[in-house]
């Protein structure tokens, strides 16, 4: 956007300062042409004094000394300017001229042609059109009438070349195109602060905006700089992140109170369903019916606690060794996949740093080789793979499982959706909701993509730098209830 503006800017600026230099451009070369104009006609007047002095000889043969006069002065002023000058007759015979033996073109449009015959008219001729830097071809020719007893009796013609012209003009051009490109200059930098005073509150903004789409909800905006009308945007803005983030809480808090309220009564039933199977056969259908409903109700209350307190609690970042840690959670996963009759091996680095919240990437990898585990058929492979790439280390989860299609793919990691070929297999939908929270919140992200030749990837991109982090109250402590682990494994920690 900024560029964008600053394109605009700069080009109205442009159009404002050609519309002031182009007039002045022109004006000044009309001025330097209508000077030497000037300097042409008093020349020619004066040489038609001459030629009709030297005219009104009786005879003009035998007074030899006003015609030499009148050559002499025009070879002087040839030598001298290089400018063609002669007076002719009415037929075009050469009363005078230099250089010796010139004469002008007489036919109807050449510049000397007309001139000559507006000059015969009686006229002085008009001057010629305007003679720009680029028009080296150009000449300048000035044509006055020698009168005597009230009729044209001869032409007084000069034809200059117009190289000093031209080059007086380029260089009265020359301050106005430096005034012109400081101008620029100016407004350019001018540009630049306008665009940056009016655009600084839209990025803070927009940063805002993405912090608080990441997780990051107490982030505002601070209502100063820029125009009043982005001023009240981040005030109406601010209001409705304060607003959101109330909505979200009361959210989040409604349903970690309902899933632990839920907990205690939910595992009353259970106990008495469990009670009530021992007055009934061994083997009866309805009751294992009954039984498995209830445990997977119970794990649906445990995965949304999960997933609240996930939302809720904040990242403890810390410099974390992924590749040291993701060998950790695919030796705790290997007995699990030895039981379903599925490979699991690890390659890639063998050392990665990444700042991340080592606890929550735990959980993460755990919920993400469960998925992988538990849909990739017996004999099949899941490979996690550490890698490093500029300022990110990523963790690769593949599986040669039957994967997703495409539109199942923009789905997948929303809560409580599970692909429709996949509804016999247990779960709650909640698993990779729980992972994709638990990395957000320490600026890390989880992607979904198709593996080769089939089957499922999922990457865990996660930065090698520290962000700034919010630090952790003193004394205090926060619980994060991992999600589903390999059996044996304690599924809640407490980091103090």
């Amino acid at each position: 956007m900024r560029a964008r503006l600053l394109i605009l800017l700069m080009v109205l600026f442009a159009g404002v300062l050609l519309a002031l230099g182009i007039p002045l451009a022109t004006s000044l070369a009309a001025s330097e042409q209508q000077r030497v104009v000037v300097d042409r006609i008093d020349d020619t007047v004066r040489f038609a004094s001459l030629a009709q002095f030297a005219a009104g000889a009786t005879p003009p043969d035998a007074v030899p000394g006003p015609l030499a006069t009148l050559q002499e002065e025009l070879d002087r002023y040839h030598d001298l300017y290089s400018i063609r000058a002669g007076v002719f007759h009415r037929d075009g015979q050469a009363m005078a001229a230099a250089p010796a033996g010139w004469r002008p073109a007489r036919s109807a449009g050449t510049e000397t042609g007309d001139a000559f015959g507006e000059a015969l008219a009686g006229r002085r001729s008009s001057g010629p059109g305007q003679v720009w830097p680029w028009e080296r071809d150009r000449r300048l020719v000035v044509a006055s009438p020698v009168i005597r007893d009230g009729d044209v009796i001869a032409v007084v013609i000069t034809d200059s070349p117009t190289g000093p012209l031209r080059s007086r003009i380029v260089h009265g051009w020359l301050p106005i195109a430096a005034g012109e490109l400081a101008a620029m200059l100016l407004a350019a930098g001018a540009a630049v602060l306008l665009t940056g005073w009016v655009l600084r509150p839209v990025r803070v903004l927009d940063k805002a905006t993405h912090d608080i789409a990441t997780g990051k909800l107490a982030s505002r905006v601070a209502p100063a700089g820029g125009p009043p009308e982005l001023q009240r945007l981040a005030r109406s803005f601010n209001e409705m992140a304060d607003h959101v983030e109330d909505v979200l809480s009361q959210q989040r808090a409604f349903v970690a109170d309902a899933s632990h309220q839920l907990r205690n009564p939910l595992a009353a039933l259970l106990l008495r369903i469990d009670l009530l199977g021992l007055e009934l056969p061994e083997g009866n259908a309805e009751f294992a019916s009954v039984r498995a409903e209830g445990k997977r109700l119970a794990r649906v209350l445990d995965d949304l606690l999960d997933l609240a307190l996930a939302e809720h609690s904040p990242a403890d970042l810390r410099l974390t060794d992924v590749a040291a840690l993701a060998a950790e959670r695919v030796a705790a996963w290997q007995p699990v996949a030895d039981r379903a009759d599925v490979r699991l091996d690890r390659t890639g680095a063998t050392a990665a740093t990444g700042w991340v919240d080592p606890i929550a990437l735990s959980s993460a990898l755990d919920a993400v080789v469960d998925n992988a585990v538990k849909f990739t058929p017996s004999g099949g492979h899941v490979t996690v793979t550490v890698t490093t790439a500029g300022e990110v280390v990523t963790v690769k989860v593949a599986d040669t499982g039957p994967g997703l299609g495409d539109d199942e793919l923009e789905r997948v990691g929303d809560r409580f959706w599970r692909s429709s070929r996949h509804q016999n297999v247990s779960g709650s939908g909640l698993g990779l909701s729980i992972a994709g929270a638990l990395l957000a919140t320490g600026g890390a992200r989880i992607d979904y993509a198709h593996n080769e030749p089939r089957g499922l990837r999922v990457t865990v991109t996660l930065p090698r730098t520290g962000p700034e982090a919010p630090a952790r109250p003193p004394g205090g402590h926060r619980h994060v209830v991992v999600g589903p682990v390999p059996e044996g494994r304690a599924q809640d920690f407490t980091e103090r």
